[in-house]
């Protein structure tokens, strides 16, 4: 593994397990391990997984592989749980729109959904 792509890998291992509240211990017996330093390795750098137990990993935690060696930003629950189709929000929350505070004018909106429109799309 590339020293970045190795970086990125220990990084995000270690916010996985902790945004968790598991210890090496607890991941090494839910990934099947015969012991804990085998995993423990892996978080030091001093051992790289092979790719089935980097698919291993990345099904304990939920994310993707690219996410684990730092291809991708966002993780696989992210893609799937967190994300809100924009024009459905936008049309959902139509009348709650405000800018500084103010409440947007029927026109306003109407430029916010375009503004968007020709952001994303166009």
């Amino acid at each position: 593994m590339p020293a970045k792509t190795q970086n990125n890998f220990i990084r995000r291992l270690i916010n996985l397990r902790d945004s968790r509240n598991w210890s090496k211990t607890e991941v090494a017996r839910k990934l099947e391990l015969s012991n804990m330093q085998r995993y423990a390795n892996y978080e030091y750098g001093t051992n790289e997984p092979d790719l089935n137990m980097l698919k291993q990993i990345a099904d304990l935690y939920d994310v993707t592989t690219d996410y684990l060696l730092g291809e991708d930003s966002a993780s696989k629950w992210i893609a799937r749980k967190d994300t809100t189709d924009l024009k459905d929000f936008l049309t959902a929350h139509v009348d709650s729109m405000t800018y500084g505070g103010e409440a947007l004018t029927e026109e306003e909106r109407q430029q916010v959904r375009v503004a968007m429109a020709v952001i994303f799309w166009e």
